[in-house]
This record gives C-alpha cells, structure tokens and sequence, in this order.
C-alpha cells in the first residue's frame, strides 16, 4: 500500500513491471541504459528545486516568501514555513516526502529490472552502483528532512515498512556507498568523457555525500565523525580534476554544465523541465525588460535583511548576487552599465530595499504598494535566462548539489571541530588556508586569520547561499530556532527544537499504522 502512496507523484511508474520490461526485451546497449534510468534522473529534478529546496531555505533566515496584500500568502504555506508552525497536512511535508519514496522505489524498481537483464556482468555492475548511489542520495534527503523513516529496499513493497530510527537509515547510506565507490566513475581531463558522467553518481559524489553525512552525524547517530570528514574531503580533493572555477559568477550562469571544474554533482536543467523557477518566484519583475525579457513574474521571494548583512566583506564579489540599492541596466557582460533601470513607462529608478517592514492587518504580509514591492533583498545567484525564461518562465541554470568549495568549507568545520588538518597538493590544509582561498577567487581583500566556528557558518552562508544548506547548516550549529522579528511582527516563531525534523505527513499515517510520528507533531 505504501508503495503505490509513495509514487503517487510518478504515476507512470506505478505499473507491473512485466508491462515494461522482461528478460527478452531488457535494454542491452549504453543509450538503452541512459533512457531507462533518466527516469532517476527527472525524478530528482522534478522538485529538488522547488518543493525541497522551500523546506531547506524558507524554514531558514535565507530566503522568505511575504505576502503582498494577500497576494502570494497561498494559504499559509510560506508562513507557516518562515514561523516552524508547520503541520502534519503541510503541502511541503506531503509532497517532499512523496517525492523522495517515489525516486526511492523508481530506484528499487530499477535494480530489479537491471538484475533480470541480459546485460553482461560488466555492466549490470556498474549500472547497480549508478542507482544504488541515487537511491542513497534520495534518502539522505529523507533522512536530513524527516528523520526516522522506513528502510525500503525492494521491489515490489511486499509488506507495510515500519519506522527505522535515523541511525539505521544513516548506516545503510553509509553502507551502499561504500560498497559502490569502487564502481562508480570518476571525473577525467576528458571533455566528452565528463559531458556523459554530468549530473550522474561518480566517485567524488559518493566521496562529497558521506563527508555531509559524516559532518552532521552527531546529529543523526549521537557519535561525531569530524576525522572522517577529512578523509572524504581528501577523496575528493586527490582527483585534481576538481579545481575552483575562476569567477564565482560562471558556476550558476544559465550555460552552467560539465565544464564547471568544481562542481562534483548538479542537477540539470532546461527550459522543459519543471523545477528551475528562481528568476519566476525571486526576480523583481519590473526589472524584467531591462534585462530584456517581459513575462508575468511573481514580486514575493527574497532574502531577510540579516542574511543579507553576512555579506559585509570588502571586495567580494558573491554580493553581486543579490539584486538590492539602485538598479542599473546590465550590460550584458555579467556588470551593469551607467543608464539607470526605471520603472516601465516612467523615469522612476527602480531602488531595491533590504527592509521587509510588515504591515499590521495581516500576517506576514508587507503589503503591495510601488514602495513594499521593492522590499526585500532578490536573488539572481542563478541569472535569468534571456533566452528560455521569455517562453517558459523557467530557468536553464544547472543547480548544483556539491561542488568542490562546500568540501573544502566541510573541511575546514570538521578541523575547528577537533579534526587533524591533513597536507593536500604540497599544502597543509588548515581552515584558514581552505577559506583564504574561496575568497580570493571571490576578490575579497582580508584573508581567513584564526577563523572561528561563528565566521565560517557566515563564510558558508555567503558561498553556499541558496544551493539549498542553510537548514542543514543551522541544524548542526544548534541554532535552527533563532528569531529575526520582523517590524511590525505579529506572529511568534515556534522554537521547539522537535521542529528540527519534519513530520511524517498524516495521509502516510493513515495508510501505514507501522510509521510513527515524530515528536512534538
């Protein structure tokens, strides 16, 4: 039963496999393999950057939804996101977790079909460890989320899965990785070679995968693991196919791909896959023609003017990311030009605001005049795509999962967490060394001197901003729970530390009595 709830969001894959699938049809050859498991692969895209990334970054200070007049409020969602007052029927909580056992048992279905193939040993190996290592992935994004959650592992479901705590779940993903490492692929100087591998498992992704894990396991097993952090960010740095790309600016550019050197694992996109909204929900539509396109846009998504404080380094050029002050019209090579970017039709400069000053008749609303428009810093991390978003209003920009500056800040945490620092390349990594070099390719002018603890969450937040850590990042700090009042603020955060996990959605409940709620829901 559980099954057939779970890949509610993928109906198509709620089919006998017989249907699909037998021994004397299976796909033998490389292109067969790449379509069947595309399935892996669109899943993961389907809502990673919508529904997921919402729950990661809305329950966070880094990114906000208000309502304005009303507008955009979409019954609560937002708010109640923003407040920690989320509930059991909570569109997010039902969805993500639909989403995540859905991909769970696409991958549970693969592995079957992948088993009782005619494909050679050779490659039923190593087409096991592609969907073994996106099944780990999946459910690490469940594990973070939710918590304490059922350990599915074949296909079909043949009896209602019960609840396993979240170290069980911990030490299976640890397990399947580890056991697929050696299968995997890894990254060449070959620019074909990786074209293929883009956005598919390889090496430094498991490596990338359990160093996350490892950082936060004394949140989900109660036992810190901060030398094995090393050990994986060392992994991955031995492949010197990873390097820092030059300018910040080029890994989230809407040409974003393979040829980014530091990204270990994205997930792609284009104008035809459902996912990529940033420039839909976070631009400022008035802006729209002067960087040359003109589509319906919402005015709601930006950041909480603390986050946006973090950015207060001289010279860095990651505050080039946000859309606030007087805007100019750009210039087509990644700056701006001297011509003042008006309100259409008018000879008003457009002014962006940090500010997000509530009114007091509703909640958590600032209001929808010309002035509380403008409020709130935007994002444009993921530049708009001229070229697609006219049509679609969707992005083309790859969003990335890890890449090689989170290792090196992962790195870093674990040292001042009571890790030893390790020599890479000739060099010994101290967290000073690891974050002087993130800014400097940023332009920053003070290099990391005796960073502590504090400053490198700030260092996090300026370099990872909206890639999707932030409720992870607070998590692990222990300050998941800490207000920033709004002015005019009529609501009250709930700071019950059982809010750190999400609740297993009531309609799963009622379908499964084996599942148990987690606490304080």
């Amino acid at each position: 039963m559980l099954m057939v709830i779970t890949i509610a969001s993928c109906t198509k894959l709620d089919v006998p496999v017989e249907s699909q699938y037998v021994r004397e049809n299976f796909p033998t050859t490389t292109n067969d393999y790449a379509a069947l498991f595309g399935t892996m692969y669109s899943s993961l895209s389907s809502r990673y950057a919508i529904d997921y990334w919402r729950m990661q970054e809305l329950s966070t200070d880094e990114a906000i939804i208000p309502a304005r007049d009303g507008n955009f409020d979409d019954g609560g969602q937002y708010r109640q996101l923003h407040y920690h007052t989320w509930t059991f029927d909570h569109p997010n909580v039902r969805g993500v977790w639909e989403w995540g056992f859905g991909a769970i048992n696409n991958c549970n279905r693969l592995i079957v079909l992948t088993n009782d193939s005619k494909a050679t040993e050779a490659s039923k190996a190593a087409s096991l460890a592609e969907v073994r290592a996106m099944r780990a992935l999946f459910y690490f994004f469940m594990m973070d989320t939710y918590g304490n959650v059922p350990l599915i592992s074949q296909f079909p479901v043949s009896d209602l899965p019960p609840t396993q705590p979240r170290a069980k779940i911990f030490e299976f993903i640890e397990s399947e990785l580890k056991a697929v490492i050696p299968l995997l692929p890894s990254k060449t100087n070959v620019a074909a070679t990786n074209t293929l591998q883009y956005g598919r498992p390889t090496k430094a992704m498991a490596f990338a995968l359990l160093a996350k894990m490892y950082l936060n396991a004394n949140i989900y097993t109660g036992t810190a693991r901060y030398n094995d952090v090393v050990s994986m960010a060392d992994s991955v740095q031995k492949s010197t196919n990873y390097t820092l790309d030059a300018k910040f600016r080029d890994i989230f550019l809407p040409n974003n791909g393979p040829q980014i050197n530091e990204t270990i694992f994205a997930v792609p996109y284009d104008q035809q896959i459902p996912g990529n909204q940033f420039t839909r929900f976070g631009f400022f539509p008035a802006l729209a023609p002067s960087y040359g396109f003109q589509v319906s846009l919402s005015i709601a998504m930006s950041t909480t003017p603390e986050f946006y404080n973090r950015f207060n380094l001289a010279g860095d050029v990651r505050k080039n990311t946000w859309l606030v002050g007087p805007q100019f019209i750009p210039d087509g090579n990644g700056g701006f030009t001297n011509q003042p970017a008006n309100y259409p039709g008018t000879t008003n400069q457009i002014v962006i605001t940090p500010n997000l000053v509530l009114i007091t008749t509703k909640p958590m609303d600032v209001g929808n005049t010309t002035a509380s428009q403008a409020m709130g810093v935007r994002s444009i991390k993921y530049y708009p795509d001229v070229t697609t978003i006219q049509a679609t209003r969707l992005n083309s920009n790859d969003v990335p999962v890890f890449r090689l500056a989170d290792v090196y800040l992962m790195k870093a945490e674990a040292i001042l967490r009571g890790a030893t620092a390790t020599t890479v390349g000739g060099a010994l990594q101290t967290p000073d060394y690891l974050v002087s070099r993130l800014r400097t390719r940023s332009g920053v002018t003070t290099p990391a001197n005796g960073i502590t603890l504090d400053e490198l969450l700030d260092e996090r937040a300026r370099e990872l901003s909206w890639e999707g850590w932030r409720r992870n990042d607070l998590i692990r700090y222990g300050i998941f729970e800490k207000e920033y009042p709004l002015p005019n603020d009529n609501l009250t955060m709930n700071k019950d530390a059982t809010r750190r996990l999400f609740p297993i959605p009531i309609s799963e409940i009622r379908l499964n009595n084996k599942l148990v709620q987690n606490p304080g829901y």
